[in-house]
């Protein structure tokens, strides 16, 4: 069942129900006040009648005759007269009588003072009446026709009504549901002419304030992602093809150049080290690709726990220099240390080391001393840690481009690497929802700026 049937639906079912309980009401307070104002009506009758045979006195006889050539009289009416000791003095047509009054119903009367009650279609009221110090029992019966014929009038007017207004319900409902649902309708034709090759095309987000307009906008975010994911899957498999590419023709080129003819002890050995060289090359441009796509994980498939930047980044550099022995690593405390949640964040320890990793080597790479300054600082929501050298600088052309995969500026020769780094320590970051930025001229060395926000 689509949306726009089953808000019609729904609509129309909750509309009815209310309609129904609306008009029920409105039927059962009218019926019951015309029940009410025609006991009311019979007691005034029954009242002026014994009135008349007690204080007027006129006789039984004489009031049949008024009551028989009356105008206003109500339709088969009938009324009764009696003492508390059930002796009738008076009955409209005893021949007729209807009400059938016993000894228990007087008592009852006597008791209770006022009865309502009905014989067959009849409405009849009993109720005791006080004159010249003694108590009479009166009891009256006539049937509503007037009273009937408006409240049938008006069940008929209800019923016909609440289907004329559930009809118009049903259309009204169904057109303004196709009205509001509209936009879905326009955003179902757009999305079918999304394509992996057309992740261009966008939803128009309408007014941009109701929920349809929301639904585009996600869809739009959603599209942003998808053609950013599928750009930079493009532009990876671009970029490690021509990675893999050269070290492996070189691996080849010197396993071909090597078996092109007998060579000395001494060659050979030379050979497997250009070969080893360029495997090692092979293996740390594969775990930087390992890295980088854990980095491009979801924040819920990583695993984080509270970490403390100091005790981490010692680790790092215990890591670095024990691989590189002429590295040289500071690490300093801009401000102390009181409260060690100022320095503890939530994450992921491999990848920060990673990403830490990078940032000290960087440093030390690009540095004639090769040393690398890490000073730890924060704030109130944050901790800052500055990655600092005095190496040669990154031009000023390169600074837009240096947190892009497999990006490797002018200054590369003057150290190799794949280009995977600065970008693998921009994801770690921003996956911690950090922030690294960087300062850097020619010959004044290089600042990287990390902001974590910690626990």
């Amino acid at each position: 069942m689509k949306i726009r049937l089953r808000f019609t639906l729904l609509f129309a079912t909750l509309f009815a129900a209310l309609l129904l309980v609306f008009a029920a009401c409105i039927y059962f307070f009218y019926a019951a006040d015309r029940e009410q104002q025609y006991y009311d009506r019979l007691q005034q009758q029954a009242i002026t009648k014994a009135k008349l045979l007690l204080e007027a006195r006129v006789t039984p006889s004489v009031l049949q005759l008024i009551y028989k050539h009356s105008l206003n009289s109500l339709p088969q009416e009938e009324v009764a007269i009696y003492d508390t000791a059930f002796h009738l003095l008076y009955h409209d047509a005893v021949e007729i009588d209807k009400v059938k009054e016993t000894q228990s119903m007087i008592d009852s009367i006597v008791a209770v003072k006022e009865i309502h009650f009905y014989v067959g279609k009849l409405q009849a009221i009993g109720f005791l009446y006080a004159f010249g110090g003694k108590h009479y029992v009166i009891t009256a019966a006539a049937r509503d026709d007037y009273g009937l014929a408006k409240l049938s009038m008006l069940r008929t007017v209800l019923f016909t009504g609440y289907g004329i207004v559930i009809l118009l319900t049903v259309l009204a409902g169904a057109f303004f549901s196709a009205r509001a649902l509209k936009p879905l309708s326009e955003l179902v034709n757009r999305v079918e002419d999304v394509t992996a090759s057309r992740l261009d095309l966008r939803i128009d987000e309408g007014n941009g304030k109701d929920e349809i307009a929301e639904l585009a906008q996600t869809f739009n975010r959603m599209l942003d992602r998808l053609e950013n994911s599928f750009n930079a899957q493009k532009d990876f498999v671009s970029n490690i093809s021509h990675e893999l590419r050269t070290p492996l023709a070189a691996i080849i080129g010197e396993l071909e150049i090597t078996a092109s003819r007998d060579r000395t002890i001494p060659e050979y050995k030379q050979m497997i080290r250009f070969i080893l060289s360029d495997a090692q090359r092979l293996v740390k441009l594969s775990n930087g690709l390992l890295d980088l796509a854990k980095a491009s994980y979801d924040q819920a498939e990583i695993a984080f726990r509270n970490l403390r930047l100091d005790e981490l980044l010692l680790d790092t550099r215990k890591e670095i220099i024990k691989a590189n022995p002429d590295y040289h690593i500071k690490i300093i405390f801009e401000r102390e240390i009181e409260d060690g949640g100022y320095i503890s964040v939530k994450g992921n320890e491999y990848l920060l080391k990673v990403a830490f990793t990078n940032l000290m080597e960087n440093g030390c790479k690009f540095s004639d001393n090769r040393q690398s300054v890490v000073a730890i600082s924060f704030h109130e929501s944050v901790v800052i840690i500055r990655f600092s050298d005095s190496g040669i600088g990154i031009p000023p052309q390169d600074l837009p481009d240096i947190f892009k995969p497999f990006y490797r500026g002018a200054n590369q020769a003057y150290s190799e690497g794949n280009g995977i780094g600065l970008s693998l320590s921009d994801r770690i970051i921003h996956l911690h929802k950090g922030t690294v930025s960087v300062t850097s001229g020619l010959t004044e060395g290089t600042v990287f700026t990390v902001e974590l926000p910690h626990v």
